[in-house]
Parts: structure tokens; sequence; C-alpha cells
């Protein structure tokens, strides 16, 4: 399992955030469609009517963001704040009708710039069907092949490009 921008890649399994256990809610998504997991939300988005597909409320680094969480850290720690991991709004905009979903996040934060990659990812897989399939096959093939756990940063973003760019190839 490996952490690469706002996806939690585990084997050929794509999420945006974390991987949930249990009852916690999450988003996967599959050839199908985007998937509702956990006890507060269900449902299948199929890509076809998928129009975009954005994530909000994201713990995107800053100096004022590092310093509220090792504050939240400092409470956490000493008993009075939330033990409860940050989440994420996926929010989907369909033919029909709109849909948010939380998923939790997978860091305490973000950089921007892997914000901005995982969004320019996200709005690749709503572009058409060889788009889609080819980003999500490049993803759950290197989930497949990794081992070491999430790389860093400058792997993570190159990752990203990657990704953006394997639909553009012949």
């Amino acid at each position: 399992m490996a952490m690469v921008g706002l996806f939690w890649i585990a084997e050929g399994d794509v999420y945006v955030g974390a991987k949930p256990s249990g009852l916690a809610p999450g988003v996967r998504l599959t050839p199908e469609g985007v998937v509702a997991l956990g006890d507060r939300q269900s449902g299948l988005w199929p890509w076809d009517d998928v129009r975009t597909l954005t994530v909000v409320d994201v713990p995107v680094k800053s100096l004022r963001r590092q310093a509220g969480a090792l504050l939240e850290m400092a409470l956490t720690v000493g008993g009075l704040g939330s033990d409860e991991a940050p989440t994420m709004t996926v929010s989907i905009e369909t033919v029909d009708k709109d849909a948010e979903l939380t998923a939790y996040a997978a860091a305490a934060w973000y950089s921007q710039e892997e914000y901005d990659l995982s969004l320019a990812v996200l709005s690749h897989l709503t572009a058409g069907e060889a788009t889609l399939r080819a980003t999500l096959a490049a993803m759950a093939q290197w989930g497949r092949a990794q081992e070491d756990g999430s790389p860093r940063a400058a792997e993570r973003e190159g990752l990203l490009r990657e990704w953006i760019e394997v639909s553009r190839l012949p």
C-alpha cells in the first residue's frame, strides 16, 4: 500500500484518500465508476454519468496549517483534542444529480503541487473511456509493483505527472 497525492493505492485498488477499513467512509475508483464505501454512504456512479470529480477540504500544506496541525496533535496527545483523522470531500457532478462523499485524508497535509496534480489526474478520469482506462491501469500497475510503502515527495509528484501523461500517449 502506498500514498501518491490524494490517492491510496493498495495492490491494484485505487482510493481517493485513505483506504477505508470497517465501516469508515471512503471512495474507490474502479473501471466501472466511483464507488462510495462506508457505513453512512454507498453507491456507484458509472464513469459515463460522471462529468467532474473533485476533492475539496483537503489539508494543503501551509505554514498556518502546519502550526494548526502541531497544536491539534499537542491537544490530542494531551487528551484535549479529537483523535479522528482529517476528512476530505469528494464531489461528483453527474448528468442527473451531484453527490458529496467523505474520505479520510491519507496524510496530515499535502503539498500544493501534489494537490494540484491529483486534481489533474481526477480530471483525466472524466475525459473519456480511453483516458480513464489508461490512467487507472497505470495507477493499478504501479500499485501492484510497489513494495516499499509511499515514495518521497519528488517521486510522488513524478508519478502523478506520469499518470496525467499516460493518457496522452498514442
